[in-house]
């Protein structure tokens, strides 16, 4: 989640689907085979099931990011970073980078033994 009104329009190149079919890279016009699919509900369906697989897999990152933002922001590390050093490398803001290791933080308290 980028914020590119600081920054202009600069945006962050998507990282490559791996496991997407290697003629993918060749055409343009090919997304996971939707293009193939003429039948509009079964297109629905199928797009549907990847829409929500994306954003799952969004969820995942996102929390990915945060726990690393708060690895890096750890004042216990001899290497910490400060948020608008964290900000920099993740091209955030430096508000949103103290929300994200704030919710890193959050998460590593979550996943301590004991906590609930």
């Amino acid at each position: 989640m980028a914020e590119s009104s600081e920054r202009g329009e600069r945006r962050m190149r998507p990282a490559p689907l791996i496991f997407e079919p290697s003629e993918a890279a060749s055409d343009p016009e090919h997304f996971f085979d939707l293009e193939s699919i003429e039948d509009p509900r079964e297109l629905l369906v199928r797009a549907t099931e990847l829409t929500l697989a994306f954003q799952s897999a969004a969820d995942r990152a996102l929390e990915y990011q945060a726990l690393a933002a708060a690895q890096l922001a750890d004042p216990r590390r001899f290497d910490r970073l400060s948020t608008a050093e964290i900000a920099a490398r993740a091209e955030w803001s430096e508000d949103y980078a103290r929300k994200m290791v704030e919710f890193g933080r959050d998460l590593l308290r979550a996943s301590e033994p004991g906590a609930q």
